[in-house]
Parts: C-alpha cells; sequence; structure tokens
C-alpha cells in the first residue's frame, strides 16, 4: 500500500438557502482519499466506523475502490455533524455526537493501523496545531514514510517560534488554508506565511487559498509556484481543501516537483467541488484529469524566495 488518510464523519449539510443533504460522507479521510485515488491506485482508509453507518456512506466508500480493511468498529455511533453553510463560504460544524465518541474515534494510535498498512510510502493526517500527536509522526517517521498534515482547526492562540518549530520539525509537508495560517502567525501575506513556515523548518509548504489557488514552496531551493485554482462550477467547496492535500501529497511523493504536486492538488480539488459528496470513481475522470493539467500548466507562475 502506498498512501493512506484518515477518518471518517457522516455530514448532515445545511446550504445557505435552507436545503439539505443528509448522511454525505465526510470527515476529510474519505475527501483525501479520493484526491490521492485520482492519480494512484494504492490508497487506503482508516477510520473508526459504527454499526449505524448509512448503507450510502459505505458503497460510496467502495465506489473509490480504496482499501477498507483499516475500518474498524470500537462499538460506538459513527462520527456524525451537521454543517451549516453561508453565503460568504463560512461553515459551522455541529457535533451529532458526543464528545467522548470524537475523541475516542478521531484519536487513531499506531496500533490501531493494521500491519500491512504500516509501510505505506505516505500517510496525511489533519492535527491540531497546539496538540500535535508527536509519538504517531515517530511511528510513521519511523517506517521510513513521508507525513502530511493539515490543521483540523483554527489555532487558539499563535504559536511562538520554538512552539511552530518543534510542530514542524516532523513533517515533510504542511498544508494549511490562509485561515489556519493566520490563526498561527497573525495576519501577514500569503508569501510571508509560507516564508515563515519555511524559517521554521517546514521542508514543504502548501498554503491553499480558495478561489486564489494555492502557494506551494520547498525549503531546499526556495522556489515558490503559484498554482491557480482550476476554473470549473463549485457546488459544495466541502474537503476541497483535503482533495487538495490528497493530489498534494501523491504528486511530491511520486515526482519531488512542486508545479507537479501542485497540478496534482488543485485538479483533485477541482473534481471535488463540483457535486455534493464524493465524485465518481475516479477512472471515469482520469481523462478530464490530464486536460486539465494540460491547461492549467500554463497559468503556473514561479519565483524565487530571498
Amino acid at each position: 500500500m502506498d498512501y493512506v488518510a484518515f477518518n471518517v464523519i457522516v455530514d448532515d449539510i445545511v446550504f445557505p438557502d435552507g436545503r439539505t443533504q443528509m448522511g454525505v460522507l465526510g470527515g476529510g479521510g474519505p475527501q483525501t482519499a479520493f484526491g490521492m485515488r485520482l492519480w494512484s491506485d494504492s490508497v487506503a482508509l482508516v477510520a473508526a466506523v459504527g454499526s449505524d453507518l448509512p448503507q450510502k456512506v459505505r458503497e460510496d466508500l467502495e465506489t473509490l475502490e480504496i482499501n477498507l480493511e483499516g475500518l474498524y468498529d470500537l462499538g460506538l455511533p459513527t462520527p456524525r455533524a451537521w454543517q451549516v453553510m453561508e453565503e460568504d463560504g463560512r461553515r459551522t460544524e455541529i457535533w451529532r455526537v458526543s464528545s467522548d465518541v470524537i475523541k475516542a474515534s478521531l484519536d487513531c494510535p499506531w496500533k490501531r493501523i493494521p500491519s500491512a498498512l504500516q509501510t505505506a510510502q505516505a500517510y496525511h493526517l489533519c492535527l491540531e496545531p497546539l496538540k500535535p500527536a508527536f509519538s504517531f509522526l515517530r511511528e510513521v517517521h519511523a517506517s521510513g514514510s513521508l507525513v502530511s498534515v493539515e490543521t483540523s482547526e483554527l489555532a487558539k492562540r499563535r504559536l511562538s517560534q520554538q512552539e511552530m518549530e518543534v510542530f514542524l520539525s516532523d513533517l515533510d509537508i504542511f498544508s494549511p488554508n490562509v485561515a489556519e495560517a493566520e490563526s498561527l502567525l497573525g495576519p501577514v501575506a500569503p508569501r510571508e506565511m509560507v516564508t515563515s513556515f519555511l524559517d521554521a523548518g517546514a521542508a514543504c509548504v502548501a498554503l491553499r487559498m480558495g478561489a486564489e489557488g494555492a502557494l506551494v514552496a520547498e525549503a531546499r531551493t526556495r522556489q515558490v509556484v503559484h498554482i491557480p485554482a482550476v476554473q470549473t462550477t463549485v457546488v459544495d467547496p466541502i474537503g476541497a481543501g483535503n482533495a487538495f492535500c490528497g493530489g498534494f501529497l501523491v504528486g511530491w511523493r511520486e515526482t519531488g516537483d512542486l508545479q507537479t504536486a501542485g497540478l496534482f492538488g488543485a485538479i483533485s480539488a477541482s473534481f471535488l467541488v463540483e457535486q455534493i459528496g464524493l465524485p465518481v470513481f475516479p477512472r471515469a475522470v482520469s481523462d478530464e484529469a490530464q486536460t486539465r493539467f494540460k491547461r492549467l500548466r500554463l497559468r503556473l507562475e514561479q519565483y524565487s524566495l530571498s
């Protein structure tokens, strides 16, 4: 197995016009897995799910043709939450299960991962910025694998330089969105955010900027590439960032090239936003993915940090 994503949450979505869509596969893990699966045939999902997992959700997982041996039952309800959307893109998550269920289900220790998945090439995680799972990250690195991280929530306070260096020390890729980066650093421009993360020890940064695309950079060369967003019709933005992270990780692991990795991420995200929930099986969109790759590559901008 090459790539592993984590966690499942069942989303009940409330749109700004009052429409609802119940029982949508969410939680970041499936969306990340889709982003990976668009570019790789070897993807697995690890997550706690209960006996109440809707059959439609299980079927949606199966359509991805990913490895599901990492799904396990703790004897608890499946994590479930309302996702309340606003016209300006803001989203409020309201949990429909207890805090005990959330903690137990979304805290995946290394021992929960089947042995066959403990030798993957790369893992993508969502972590709390003030409570990074150091032991888990060290287990991943001990296996010789890459680790990609996005933050699971806004930081409750800015991190000191020392805290930032400790947080980034065990990561191969750090991919926050602008709001998450601002919660860590304060209100600075995107280019300054990328520079700050690199200076604090990040090896590779993918700053997600929504409709403005992404800034991707690496410490070794100090190169930065602006990846524009794919021009498409946005139906539901939930999970786009996760899909970007999954695509970026595969591109970076397979090629070590910022441009390719950024393009993989942007294209994965573009398919995710075009409908509610997950796109159809990746092979059905593989030709279109290659077309988008060729078009988007013409719009890249690259520069060096001083």
